[in-house]
């Protein structure tokens, strides 16, 4: 009874150990590849873009911290999904619906409330189809069975 219960808990252990190799670490490089990628985007190339931008709409570009952790989140819930979605669909699917999902969306809802610089979709489309591939690349490669 008791070699059944210490196979059992290698078994778990084993079990736990490839979730978090296949799954969390995944999602966890995604995310700090889809943080930085917005972060050098935004932060630097765009900067001044963006300042200007709102400074012409009378308003404060946000850059507070609490910005950063809210694109954060948005950063890991987008390698969250590219995960989901990555289960049943090719890499370059899977690369194309999340982007059109996560940054297509984003662009109609800032763009519909009056703040997208559509100036700056010519750097933006190609660099977060880049950012998009990437973290799909890294989601697929490190999460295969």
């Amino acid at each position: 009874m008791q070699a059944t219960t210490t196979i059992e808990k290698t078994t778990l252990k084993e079990k736990n150990m490839n979730f978090a190799k296949k799954t969390i670490l995944p999602i966890l490089l995604a995310t700090i590849w889809i943080s930085i990628s917005e972060f050098v985007r935004n932060s630097f190339l765009l900067h001044d873009y963006w300042i200007d931008h709102y400074t012409k709409l009378g308003m404060t570009f946000p850059e507070e911290p609490v910005n950063g952790a809210v694109w954060g989140i948005w950063s890991l819930c987008f390698a969250i999904s590219i995960y989901i979605i990555s289960r049943k669909f090719s890499l370059m699917q899977t690369t194309f619906l999340n982007w059109f999902v996560g940054f297509v969306f984003m662009w109609l809802v800032i763009g519909n409330m009056g703040v997208l610089p559509f100036g700056i979709l010519y750097s933006a489309i190609p660099l977060s189809l880049l950012e998009s591939f990437l973290a799909t690349f890294i989601i697929v490669k490190l999460s295969k069975k």
